[in-house]
C-alpha cells in the first residue's frame, strides 16, 4: 500500500531492479491528486490501483478485494486512507492469486531500524564538521522517516549525553495522532483488523482523514517506539495546517530553489517557526530538518495554495 506514493515509488523501483512484480494499493484521494506518482510507479512496472475501488475503476480484476467493496458500500465516494489500503493489500496477499508477499513501509520496528541508515549518516556528518543539532524536526505519517533520522540522536538524550536535545515530530493538524489522540492504547494497524493489535497513539482504526495533499500523513496510528518516547516525555510533537506547510514549502523554494513534498513541508514549517522564535530571542541554534521527498509531482497542492484555493482542513 502507499499513501502519497513515495513508498510505492521506492518499492516499485526496487522490485524492478531485482525483476519481481509489484502491486500497489494507492489511497484513492492521492491516486487522483498525484497522477505523477502513479506514472512513476507504472513506469517501473508496478500495477497501481486506487484504494478503495472496484471495476471498471479498478482495471486489474485479480486485485479486487472484499475490503474495497465494504468501504464503497459505506461511502461510494470514499477517499480512502492508509488504514483501508493496508487492509486491501493484506487481503490481496492472503488470497495469493499468484505467489506474493506483503511489504509494509512504516510503523513497525524493523522498518524504523532500516531507516536509521539515514540518521547514522547524518550523525557522522555532524562529527565531521564538529557540530551537533539543538533541535530536530521530522514529518510523521507512520513514523519511519522521522524515526530513521532521529533515533541515532535520541540515544544521546536517553544516555544523558545531550539532555537538552529537542526532537519534534511534525504531523498534520487534520490527522493529530500525537497531539490530540482519540486514545493511547492498543489498536489494529489497518481498518478491517488483519494486523495484530499495536500499542500506539491512535485516532481509531476506522478514522478517515480529511483530503489533505500530504497523503503520506493520513494514517490513524503511529510507530509504537515513537509513541513510547512521546508518552515518556523524551520527544515532542507539533501539528500544522496545510496552508502553513505550503507557505513553508514556498519559502524553501524561494530561498533554496528546491520544491519539497507536502509531507516534509511540515517539518520545514516547524523549523521556520523555531528560526523566527530564535530571531526574536537572539538565540543561536543548529536546526536539523529531515527532508524526505521532492514535490515535483505534488504541484497541484502548490497550485491551489498559490491561487488562494487551499483550505485548512480539520
Amino acid at each position: 500500500e502507499t499513501g502519497a506514493g513515495q513508498w510505492g515509488s521506492g518499492l516499485c523501483f526496487g522490485a524492478a531492479l531485482v525483476g519481481i512484480k509489484c502491486d500497489v494499493f494507492m489511497v484513492r484521494v492521492s491516486y487522483y491528486q498525484k497522477p505523477g506518482r502513479r506514472v512513476m510507479m507504472e513506469s517501473w512496472g508496478g500495477r497501481v490501483v486506487p484504494s478503495p475501488s472496484v471495476p471498471p475503476e479498478r482495471i486489474y480484476e485479480d486485485m479486487v478485494t472484499e475490503t474495497a467493496k465494504k468501504a464503497l458500500a459505506e461511502d461510494p465516494n470514499h477517499p480512502g486512507s492508509l488504514g483501508w489500503a493496508i487492509s486491501e493489500a493484506i487481503e490481496h496477499a492472503l488470497k495469493k492469486p499468484y505467489p506474493l508477499n506483503y511489504s509494509l513501509g512504516s510503523v513497525l520496528n524493523h522498518v524504523l531500524m532500516h531507516q536509521t541508515i539515514v540518521g547514522l549518516e547524518a550523525y557522522k556528518q555532524y562529527e565531521l564538521i564538529d557540530e551537533y543539532p539543538d533541535i530536530i524536526f521530522g514529518c510523521t505519517g507512520g513514523g519511519s522517516n522521522h524515526c530513521g533520522q532521529a533515533f541515532p540522536f535520541i540515544k544521546d538524550k536517553l544516555d544523558g549525553k545531550k539532555p537538552d536535545l529537542r526532537i519534534v515530530a511534525c504531523e498534520a493538524l487534520s490527522c493529530p495522532r500525537l497531539t490530540r489522540p482519540k486514545y493511547i492504547g492498543y489498536d489494529t494497524g489497518d481498518t478491517i483488523g488483519y494486523t495484530p493489535y499495536i500499542w500506539m497513539h491512535s485516532l481509531g482504526c476506522d478514522f478517515v482523514p480529511a483530503k489533505i495533499h500530504a497523503g503520506g500523513l493520513r494514517y490513524h496510528g503511529m510507530a509504537p517506539l515513537l509513541c513510547v518516547l512521546i508518552y515518556s516525555g523524551y520527544h515532542e510533537a507539533q501539528a500544522f495546517p496545510q496552508t502553513e506547510i505550503f507557505e513553508a514549502g514556498r519559502i524553501l523554494s524561494m530561498t533554496e530553489g528546491f520544491l519539497t513534498a507536502p509531507e516534509p513541508c511540515h517539518c520545514w514549517a516547524g523549523a521556520i517557526r523555531e528560526a523566527r522564535r530564535c530571531a526574536e530571542t537572539g538565540e543561536e541554534k543548529v536546526i536539523h530538518v529531515a527532508d524526505s521527498g521532492h514535490g515535483w509531482v505534488d504541484v497541484r497542492g502548490y497550485d491551489e495554495y498559490l491561487k488562494g484555493k487551499l483550505e485548512v482542513l480539520l
